[in-house]
């Protein structure tokens, strides 16, 4: 665990004001950044309990999620607290849990833990990225894969087998790409952020790396005393015809109902008791030329839970586990030979109004030499390897899209 306070952010992209999804519109031109948590797999301690405690350090409460939150009039006077910034990587979510947490990170650079608490101060002008992505001398090398379709369709195969076997119900498979980049990444970054259904669309940076997020999918989300989750799991081109072949689908029916199945039970373990309930089931949404479907489970929160007991009941999320957890995370870490870096983890903000974190898919991560992205997809007995291959290629397509240098510039 490494803290620093007071923090200065840098020196990769965080331009002037932050760009972290659910932080106060009205703030970010009002904050300064104030103190910093960065954690490790390789650091001692456990990442749940040391967030929460740095975070109440700080005053913000995350000892009772269930507890209605303080009304401050003078809530967004210079020096106080205005929330903190969160990213949790797979990793660390899994190490929470004392589940296998897979390969070594190709971006050792970004932590698998951090946490930015901001403060407020007197409203100044900023200056974002240019608007228009481009940045003079911005390039990017070739993409290389961590793995070719045949060894991705291997894998895909290997889960098969383990669902034949018994061993799970269903398995995520991600692989892993990555460029040498040369040049200012702030606003291919933020054209990241401005993907259409970005939900969580935002950038998070710290020395000597970025975080950038095209996320649709809310991980958790706490309010009033309520925690939602909204799994996504199922993808079609975003056409007519992909939409009723995603709709018609049994085994994509079959693969989004034992996700949500696994949420109402993740949910469960900090839930009042009868309180887990779907509240919408298998609608179709669209992100960035995708169909995909999404639920949305909600439960009260039981008295006394705090943020370390709500990150171990859902963190890593089940959409990019599979089912049974602990047995898919044991696949994952048997089958993906990179690790998921920033990805398949969550990002997003807290204050006293309540926390919303996105699952960190449709994400990228930038180290001080290179871009960073994963995409992959949940695997059922029904699965075909080569169509799990296009699945996770249609994903990653827009986020290279995006990163791609402009020709005007």
């Amino acid at each position: 665990m490494r803290q620093i306070e007071p923090v200065v952010v840098g020196p990769l992209p965080t331009g002037s004001s932050p760009h972290i999804p659910g932080m106060p519109a009205r703030c970010r031109a009002a904050t300064v950044a104030h103190a910093r948590l960065q954690w490790w797999h390789a650091d001692s301690g456990d990442p749940a309990q040391l967030l929460e405690d740095f975070l109440a350090r700080h005053g913000l409460p995350v000892r009772d999620l269930a507890r209605p939150p303080a009304r401050d009039a003078d809530q967004h006077r210079p020096g106080s607290v205005c929330g903190a910034a969160l990213f949790v990587s797979a990793a660390a979510g899994a190490a929470m849990i004392g589940a296998p947490t897979g390969a070594p990170s190709p971006a050792l650079a970004v932590p698998d833990l951090a946490a930015v608490v901001y403060r407020h101060t007197d409203p100044v002008e900023t200056v974002d990225p240019d608007p228009d992505g481009g940045t003079p001398g911005w390039s990017l090398g070739p993409w290389r894969d961590s793995w070719s379709t045949a060894a991705h369709a291997a894998a895909v195969d290997h889960a098969r087998a383990a669902i034949g076997r018994g061993d799970v119900y269903q398995v995520n498979v991600v692989g892993h790409a990555s460029a040498r980049y040369t040049g200012d990444p702030r606003p291919a970054l933020a054209r990241i952020a401005r993907l259409p259904g970005a939900r969580y669309g935002g950038v998070l940076a710290g020395p000597g790396w970025a975080i950038g997020c095209a996320s649709p999918e809310t991980l958790v989300a706490v309010a009033g005393g309520r925690v939602t989750t909204r799994p996504i799991k199922g993808t079609r081109p975003a056409t007519p015809d992909g939409r009723r072949d995603l709709l018609a689908s049994p085994k994509e029916r079959a693969e989004h109902v034992m996700i949500v199945d696994l949420a109402r039970n993740d949910l469960a373990r900090i839930a009042r008791t009868g309180s887990v309930r779907v509240d919408d089931l298998y609608a179709i949404r669209r992100w960035s030329g995708l169909w995909q479907a999404e639920s949305t489970v909600s439960a009260q929160i039981a008295a006394g839970c705090g943020l370390a007991d709500l990150l171990r009941a859902v963190c890593p999320g089940g959409s990019v586990t599979g089912a049974p957890k602990l047995a898919a995370l044991a696949q994952i870490a048997a089958l993906e030979p990179v690790g998921r870096g920033a990805a398949m983890g969550g990002f997003g903000w807290l204050d006293a109004a309540g926390l919303d974190l996105g699952l960190t898919i449709r994400t990228v991560a930038v180290d001080a030499e290179r871009v960073h992205l994963w995409a992959g997809g949940g695997i059922t007995w029904d699965s075909d390897p080569a169509a799990e291959v296009a699945e996770a290629a249609a994903k990653a397509a827009p986020l290279r899209a995006a990163l791609a240098p402009r020709p005007d510039r």
